[in-house]
């Protein structure tokens, strides 16, 4: 069993969700990157996602974009992360998972990659743009070294869908909020609270909630409906603003820190397994 159960649980006891930052490895160089991923878990984060920059990141807007140029242009590859994670993981013990694109897995090796993934301490897998349908062959080999591969669901899934994939799913299931692709907004979707109580139902698994969440506010409103709330783009657009100052890391874990105390103060329900909504029509 990974790390990532066993966080969980230990936040359902109290009634509180999960922020999970995500951060580009690599982004401005690996250096701050290790440095940013101990000032994350210093300042709360319970899970942190470490992106793979990669040059084609179709399911990314702008802010992320941007950063994965950074990465790649600092000369960021999958290989040279799992070296990243391996000098942080003594130094953290929070879950650490991956969000990658299938391509640089691919060239990787998928066997060699969920090996060498195990070994340096990493706990989840996000492939964004492999379906489930498609993911057997990485997934066996995730699973092989006890590795939670997350899928996600998105609001255009339909109910008979979001099942199927939920009973493979493992660690947590990522409900994407909006249609499109990441970014800072100013407002989340109307229907959000009924979308993830409807999911949350029907999930063997954590439900959390990511692409849009740009502010505390807004993450202390999806932790009183999700299990957990995770932020990107607008931790990008930080590290962007102060890419080139001293204080880089010391304003990212502020910022973080924020997203935390928003989420605690915020939290007035029970993270109870099921949801009293019940699924009624597919969306």
């Amino acid at each position: 069993m990974t790390r990532i159960p066993a966080t969980f649980a230990a936040l359902r006891s109290r009634s509180e969700a999960a922020l999970i930052p995500y951060i580009t490895a690599g982004d401005p160089t690996l250096e701050v990157t290790f440095h940013l991923v101990r000032e994350l878990a210093r300042q709360g984060a319970d899970l942190i996602e470490l992106g793979v920059p990669f040059s084609d990141p179709m399911a990314d807007g702008p802010a992320n974009q941007r950063a994965a140029e950074r990465a790649l242009q600092s000369g960021t590859s999958l290989a040279r992360v799992l070296e990243l994670i391996q000098r942080v993981r003594p130094l953290v013990s929070v879950p650490l998972i991956l969000f990658s694109y299938y391509n640089p897995i691919f060239r990787y090796g998928g066997e060699r990659f969920a090996r060498d993934a195990r070994q340096v301490g990493v706990d989840g897998l996000v492939c964004v743009d492999l379906p489930p349908e498609e993911a057997d062959e990485l997934k066996r080999e995730t699973d092989r070294q006890d590795i939670d591969f997350i899928f996600l669901l998105a609001p255009t899934t339909s109910v008979s869908r979001a099942r199927m994939i939920l009973k493979r799913a493992r660690g947590f299931v990522y409900y994407v909020a909006v249609t499109g692709v990441t970014g800072v907004r100013a407002n989340l979707p109307t229907e959000l609270d009924d979308m993830v109580r409807r999911i949350r139902a029907i999930s063997p698994v954590p439900v959390g909630v990511g692409f849009g969440i740009s502010s505390p506010a807004q993450a202390a409103q999806v932790g009183r409906i999700a299990d957990a709330v995770i932020v990107g783009s607008a931790i990008s657009h930080v590290i962007e603003t102060y890419a080139q100052q001293p204080d880089l890391v010391a304003q990212v874990g502020a910022f973080v820190g924020d997203l935390k105390r928003a989420i605690r103060e915020g939290a007035t329900h029970s993270l109870s397994p099921l949801a009293e909504v019940v699924p009624k029509t597919q969306t």
